[in-house]
């Protein structure tokens, strides 16, 4: 099970093509709590969409990114 996920937020460049920028993290709640996730935004989306993706490892250096 992840044990957080990127919050982003969808935008779409001059070039037509959707990005999604980090806006945030979110982390489910343990098993029997009354909430499912906790959500902190670094940004609040412009557009009012938000979309959750478990993170990336990266190859070179261990980082997370997206």
């Amino acid at each position: 099970m992840t044990k957080y996920y990127t919050v982003t937020t969808p935008e779409t460049g001059k070039d037509g093509k959707t990005r999604f920028p980090k806006v945030g993290v979110a982390f489910p709640q343990s098993e029997g709590s009354k909430s499912v996730m906790t959500i902190q935004l670094f940004a609040t989306p412009v557009n009012g969409e938000l979309v959750l993706f478990e993170p990336k490892a990266d190859i070179d250096d261990g980082q997370v990114t997206e």
